[in-house]
């Protein structure tokens, strides 16, 4: 590979150098603008806490415990890091529940972490009287950021890498959607092959001057350092108080008390001292005024000592609490890892690997949807948008994780042209993907303000009351936010077999579910694709996945002469299902909708507007999806709703697709899920060359060794995803989705477990599974088919 330049020499970036000199890349270079840590990870923190809300966000935290001790061993040079263990607190009930659940997670990807009693909470002169109980994680650690920096730098340095300070970039230079280098404040220009944009706060213009877009703000953020406190135990463990947004660390006898705020203080980061080395702001005690009285409640012995020292400093978040990672959409061979919300130094040692690898191997190199740059909306990055993201998305890193919860601020950033109308059938909104969709459609006053549980969903029974309709009548499903894009050229046949295992050479007004694979078989997109022309196809994706689904078509296209056209926001798509679908559209259409095949396509005219007529259906009813301009879309809307049809919510189709088993990418599907695991056989047609083909033909010689399957689980727990799947006691999967079903009120998961090579479903579904839900074990068994209409009667009757 050729050159890469890495922009910024922070943690993370000295993290991708090394990583990079690590995978035998030869010329890479680091571009700091002041001094190495001199932004923000000199004042960080430096807390090391390996376990995370997620499976994949767990894998990458935890190799900082294998990295820091070798990077010590490998430069002689320490970098401070302690294991010292850590508590998270928990102020109320509720949040035990999301304790049970993480640490669970925790035992399986082999940390030491359990749910504590209060009193079994082992540390001096700490006050938990009044808290409902805690998580220990033995693993949780402490590294001194700036030494752990230049640890970086030298074994960097050691295997080729050039750094250079005081050298700043004015902006990426890039061609024909191409990075090709950077040129640097005094003009001077510096080709490269990959550019890598790991300047924390500091990103967003230089990333936007290349095309890249990051819905990324700088705050104030801010700690206090204690003077010395006799006593204290040797090491401090990392205190979090989840319900009040602090935590407390050890320093050398002293103690570090910060906290994540909400309605954070915005931070100019390129005003006038943007550019000032190790910068500290001023004190701010009125805002940090509530964690100090927190941590006096926590800590009392604290009233009784000084402050040596009151940090505050520069640092960056995202809208979403999540960090931007990747590979860059619109613009090839630009790459950035920025937005670590202030978790950068410990998120460094996975990020910096896993970034490098993507970069010398072209693609990432496990799941990492999470933090994918390309989930990023780029209307997210106006500053208007982060700035009113920042009333809570600071505070969102510690406050109480609700199931099902919704963001407040930052709110109507993507609305269909149908909103108003959706609005006046009652919809309670919520945020799916960056559009405001209806998760339910509230029928009174008191059916929109709905409280939170770990429990019961109190919107659980509208959903079943919306659900319930399509057995003799018929819904409405808000669908514009799919992705949707055509595909048109002499290629398009040859193009789109190659894309995806399905066959695409089908007749005209056909459409193929069908997924979309890596080289190694794994799901990258889970597409249903319409053949609307000999050289024409429509493509339509998920919500979530626009951006991502875009460049991946954009980038496998561009050696086929075919034209990519993103239509998404062009059309409105009105899901209409339920028994009395057909009834409702002869009222208001002519066309033939008795002679019109399941998996078809058609030209239609519904209420005098000329719509396309899918008949598809998520939720295992009869129906079909109405695509129509959004110019003409409430014409359509209202005759539909006054010839009958009613609102269905977000929530009631989710518990209506997982009663049918039909998966869900980014939860049941993904990067390193393939169809054969995944129960998607059936899409495959052998008697074609696609990509991924080889990896699935080696996989089905060998048998899979795991399966995706549909789970009843007694006892009504809520499930969400990633509980442990247990057989005799040992953990043989993980959910991936669950839901209790609108229709059959059953409480249903799909999850991948471990089977047998050619193992039969018969034998699977006479195994003896449970599962393990926050802390508690409840009975559970596999089932043979769908709970609801298995034959799919209704779907395509």
């Amino acid at each position: 590979m050729g050159r890469t330049i890495i922009i910024g020499g922070g943690a993370i970036g000295l993290s991708v150098a090394y990583h990079l000199a690590h995978r035998g890349a030869e010329d890479v270079l680091l571009l700091e603008r002041n001094q190495l840590t001199s932004g923000t990870s000199w004042h960080a923190a430096g807390i090391v806490g390996p376990l995370r809300a997620t499976p994949n966000m767990t894998k990458l935290a935890s190799y900082a415990l294998e990295l820091f001790p070798r990077l010590e061993a490998e430069t002689g040079m320490a970098t401070g890091y302690r294991q010292t263990g850590g508590y998270w607190l928990a102020r109320r009930e509720e949040r035990l529940d999301e304790l049970h659940r993480v640490s669970t997670l925790g035992r399986h990807f082999g940390l030491t972490a359990q749910v504590i009693g209060a009193d079994e909470v082992e540390v001096p002169g700490l006050d938990v009287s009044d808290h409902a109980g805690a998580m220990w994680v033995a693993e949780d650690a402490n590294v001194n950021p700036v030494d752990l920096c230049m640890a970086y730098a030298r074994a960097a340095r050691s295997k080729g890498v050039e750094i250079r300070e005081n050298c700043g970039v004015a902006s990426i230079l890039s061609e024909g959607g191409t990075a090709r280098g950077v040129a640097l404040g005094d003009g001077t220009e510096i080709e490269a092959e990959s550019v890598v944009i790991c300047a924390g706060a500091w990103s967003k213009p230089l990333a936007e001057g290349a095309g890249l877009h990051l819905p990324l703000q700088a705050v104030e953020h801010m700690y206090v350092v204690t003077e010395p406190m006799p006593g204290l135990p040797d090491p401090f463990p990392v205190i979090r108080d989840m319900d009040t947004g602090i935590y407390i660390k050890g320093d050398a006898g002293k103690l570090v008390i910060g906290g994540f705020e909400p309605d954070a203080k915005i931070w100019d980061a390129f005003g006038p001292e943007g550019n000032r080395p190790f910068l500290e702001m001023p004190e701010d005690w009125e805002q940090f005024m509530p964690f100090m009285e927190a941590a006096l409640d926590l800590v009392p012995a604290l009233a009784e000592t000084g402050i040596q020292h009151f940090m505050n400093g520069p640092e960056s978040f995202t809208n979403d609490t999540r960090p931007l990672v990747g590979a860059a959409p619109d613009v090839d061979g630009l790459f950035v890892a920025a937005g670590m919300n202030s978790v950068g130094v410990m998120s460094s040692a996975g990020i910096g690997r896993v970034l490098a690898d993507w970069i010398v191997d072209g693609e990432a190199p496990m799941d990492l949807w999470e933090v994918d740059v390309a989930r990023a909306d780029p209307r997210a990055a106006t500053n208007a948008h982060m700035a009113d993201r920042m009333a809570e998305s600071v505070a969102d890193l510690m406050a109480m994780h609700w199931p099902f919860k919704q963001p407040k601020a930052g709110r109507g950033l993507r609305c269909s042209a149908l909103h108003q109308a959706w609005a006046d059938q009652g919809a309670v909104f919520g945020l799916t993907a960056g559009w405001e969709r209806g998760l339910w459609y509230a029928e009174n006053d008191a059916e929109r303000e709905l409280p939170y549980s770990v429990g019961a969903q109190s919107w659980y029974p509208i959903a079943r009351r919306e659900a319930a309709r399509m057995q003799d009548g018929a819904v409405l499903l808000d669908l514009s936010p799919f992705g949707k894009f055509d595909v048109i050229g002499p290629d398009a046949v040859a193009a789109m077999n190659e894309l995806v295992c399905a066959q695409m050479d089908v007749p005209v007004g056909r459409a193929v579910y069908t997924p979309m694979l890596n080289e190694k078989g794994g799901i990258e997109g889970d597409l249903t694709v319409t053949r609307l022309g000999s050289q024409h196809y429509r493509i339509t994706s998920g919500a979530a996945t626009r951006w991502r689904d875009g460049v991946l078509l954009r980038r496998r296209f561009a050696v086929w002469r075919v034209a990519l056209h993103d239509v998404t926001d062009d059309e409105c798509v009105i899901g209409l299902m339920g028994a009395e679908a057909r009834d409702i559209l002869n009222r208001i259409s002519d066309a033939d909708w008795v002679d019109f095949p399941f998996s078809t396509v058609r030209d239609v005219v519904v209420a005098g507007v000329a719509c396309r007529a899918t008949r598809m259906s998520f939720v295992g009813e009869l129906g079909w999806e109405l695509n129509v301009s959004v110019t003409q879309a409430r014409t359509v809307f209202d005759a539909l709703s006054t010839a009958g049809a009613k609102p269905m919510g977000m929530y009631a189709l989710e518990a209506c697709r997982i009663e049918k088993a039909f998966r869900h990418w980014g939860h049941d599907l993904g990067p390193e899920i393939t169809p054969l695991e995944a129960g998607l056989g059936f899409t495959i047609d052998w008697g074609k060359q696609f990509i991924g083909r080889s990896a699935l033909e080696a996989q089905r010689t060998q048998g899979v060794t795991r399966k995706l399957c549909l789970f009843q689980v007694e006892g009504d727990p809520l499930i969400l995803h990633d509980e442990p799947i247990l057989e005799g006691g040992r953990v043989v999967g993980l959910t991936t989705s669950g839901a209790k079903g609108a229709r059959t009120g059953l409480t249903l998961a799909l999850g991948m477990i471990e089977i047998a090579p050619g193992e039969k479903l018969a034998d699977t579904c006479a195994r003896d599974f449970s599962f393990d839900i926050a802390g508690k074990t409840y009975p559970a068994r596999a089932l043979p088919r769908p709970p609801f209409d298995p034959k799919g009667e209704r779907m395509r009757g």
